[in-house]
């Protein structure tokens, strides 16, 4: 067992890795992470799922099966995603039932087409955790204006939500008020409160490569000193609304119940400027209850010169807004920032969404024509 990994766990941070292949789940390295290095959950999303069946031949089998079978793209485009996540979350049970039903989760991401559209998100919602059929299943629905009663809806079903591509601090508020309205519903509804999970993915590196892009273009000496800020603030702020959040009544009224808090994740953990420490987005954001979701490569970064130095969140909050007003003053309009990376997420999840649309039919209709 890692040693920094099992420091950072110790400070409150949940490790979970960000990518999932079928080359993972048959030469055991998934559970290798489980078990050496604290890896405590899994998520997945279609770029991830594309570059998986573009480079490897893991899939041939089954997608020759599917070929012979007559089914489309579509159809086995989910056929394989949900193979591959069942899976996973077969792997991560011991997670799952150790943590009591808080960590152990393997995500899967409802088709980015519809982003913008509450009724067809909720129905696949459901489709995914009928097909995966697995109670440390997350589905994952992006915290768009239609996502938000779509996540509500889907948490009232019972089904459990990673909320994705959260990015403002106005949108993280909707986002919790989703989570609550959802559970008040649920238990309503009769569901065991317990059972039902949920975490907030609140994006880390993508706000800094937007805010340094910005600060360029502007090019002064104090525009260069706030690159690389804006994201670790964004974050912490985040999470203070969290425990704002999660101190109130309706919550309260929610844990009597035995209902589990919506935990922020920190995700897009790993550093896209090449300058910037490479386990920066894990340093700097180490908080109680908080989930960090990395790529391999962060974490065995972590692992090898990582350093856990307590709670780098709490206690920060006013340097945080601080961050955030110098770019205000410098002509950085926050809500541009946000609306942007929101809309490019699910323009970039979308591309690769139809990516592996195309990668699955190519070889459907190679398998179909042997």
């Amino acid at each position: 067992m890692n040693e920094r990994l099992a420091e950072l766990s110790a400070a409150g941070v949940a490790v979970w890795l960000d990518d999932l292949s079928r080359r993972r789940l048959t030469t055991v390295g998934l559970d290798r992470l489980r078990r050496e290095f604290q890896v405590v959950g899994v998520t997945s999303n279609p770029t991830i799922f594309a570059k998986a069946l573009s480079e490897s031949d893991d899939y041939a089998e089954q997608v020759h099966d599917l070929a012979l079978g007559g089914v489309g793209a579509e159809t086995a485009a989910r056929l394989v995603t949900c193979y591959d996540v069942r899976w996973a979350c077969d792997v991560m049970r011991p997670a799952f039932d150790a943590s009591e039903g808080v960590d152990g989760r393997v995500s899967i991401e409802v088709d980015p087409r519809l982003a913008y559209d509450t009724e067809r998100t909720c129905a696949e919602a459901r489709q995914l955790w009928w097909l995966v059929d697995r109670p440390n299943l997350f589905v994952k629905i992006p915290a768009t204006r239609a996502g938000l009663p779509a996540i509500t809806a889907t948490l009232a079903a019972g089904i459990s939500v990673n909320v994705t591509l959260t990015f403002g601090l106005d949108r993280y508020d909707e986002v919790m008020d989703a989570f609550l309205t959802g559970m008040e519903q649920a238990r309503a509804n009769g569901h065991d409160l317990s059972a039902i999970g949920s975490v907030a993915s609140f994006f880390v590196s993508r706000v800094d490569t937007e805010v340094d892009q910005r600060l360029d273009k502007i090019g002064t000496d104090s525009a260069q000193r706030l690159r690389g800020r804006a994201a670790v603030a964004n974050a912490r702020l985040a999470y203070q609304r969290y425990e704002r959040v999660f101190a109130g009544d309706r919550w309260r009224e929610l844990a009597a119940a035995g209902a589990h808090p919506q935990r922020p994740l920190w995700a897009s953990t790993s550093t896209k400027n090449p300058a910037y420490r490479d386990v920066m987005y894990v340093e700097e954001l180490v908080a109680p209850g908080v989930v960090n979701t990395m790529p391999e490569q962060t974490i065995h970064a972590f692992a090898d010169h990582g350093g856990v130095r307590g709670d780098t969140v709490t206690g920060r909050y006013e340097d945080a807004r601080r961050v955030l007003d110098e770019l205000a003053t410098l002509g950085i309009d926050y809500d541009d920032v946000v609306d942007t990376l929101e809309r490019e997420g699910v323009e970039k999840f979308t591309a690769s969404w139809t990516e592996l649309l195309r990668t699955v039919d190519d070889a459907l209709r190679g398998d179909s024509g042997r």
